[in-house]
């Protein structure tokens, strides 16, 4: 099989970890409540059971467990699912967290639904997709979840300066349904987008909403650098919003399709 790109080998995974990474994962953009009606939507199958794959703090878990029979949520990051069971919705009785990788991960299948949000491409595909396969219920779906965010006025000025300071020094920008089509590993039956949303944050929130993503943890940067990055972006955004708060507009993006072993 192809190998993955470099950018996205487990060396950058494990920084979700870090507890300054999941100390400013707060600070990220919420998915909008039309992702969870979509998702509802592509299960066909009862028990309407779920497993929600690399989920983090349970940003989609949790909201999802409220409209599904069961919800297992699996993260190779302790720090991850303690925080997940500390926010609201993460102690639900048909919520289960498992703490572990997915590759390996003692699971509960078959599952109605796959899902994952901003995570699937940390892991080790050529394991995880014959696994998915097989966890699945017959007819289910993979469903790929993300965040498109609008246009803001100072994004050139920003790409530059992540290019910069990010720690992992092998991003090339890349699309991952094609990376997966291009493996034979998804077929991809049908996607949707959300309505935009508008979502209000603090400049300073904004700022520390870097350091919850991939090459900008503290506990990797030289604090020198962090700062840096900090100051600078705080520069470039607060003369757009000299109150200190912004809004921006934030929509979900789901693929759904069928995982392949090869």
């Amino acid at each position: 099989m192809i190998p993955k790109p470099k950018h996205l080998n487990l060396h950058y995974a494990t920084q979700f970890k870090d507890e300054s990474v999941v100390a400013a994962y707060r600070y990220r953009p919420p998915y909008p409540d039309e992702v969870f009606t979509i998702l509802t939507s592509l299960i066909s199958h009862k028990p309407a059971k779920v497993l929600d794959v690399g989920c983090g703090a349970g940003n989609i878990a949790r909201p999802l467990a409220r409209l599904v029979d069961e919800v297992d949520a699996v993260d190779f990051s302790q720090q991850m699912i303690a925080k997940g069971k500390a926010l609201p919705g993460g102690d639900e009785a048909n919520l289960n967290w498992i703490d572990g990788p997915v590759e390996e991960a003692p699971l509960s299948p078959p599952y109605a639904l796959i899902t994952a949000g901003q995570s699937l491409h940390w892991m080790a595909w050529e394991i995880v997709f014959p696994r998915f396969q097989n966890l699945l219920m017959p007819g289910g779906y993979l469903a790929l979840i993300g965040l498109n965010f609008s246009p803001v006025p100072w994004g050139a000025e920003l790409d530059q300066l992540i290019s910069r300071y990010s720690t992992n020094r092998d991003y090339q920008p890349y699309n991952l349904v094609a990376e997966l089509e291009a493996r034979s590993l998804f077929t991809k039956v049908g996607e949707r987008q959300t309505v935009p949303q508008p979502f209000q944050q603090t400049v300073d929130a904004y700022v520390e909403s870097f350091h919850a993503r991939n090459g900008f943890s503290r506990q990797r940067m030289a604090a020198k650098m962090a700062d840096a990055f900090d100051t600078a972006v705080h520069t470039l955004v607060s003369p757009y919003h000299p109150d200190g708060v912004f809004e921006i507009q934030v929509s979900g993006h789901v693929t759904w399709g069928i995982p392949h072993a090869v």
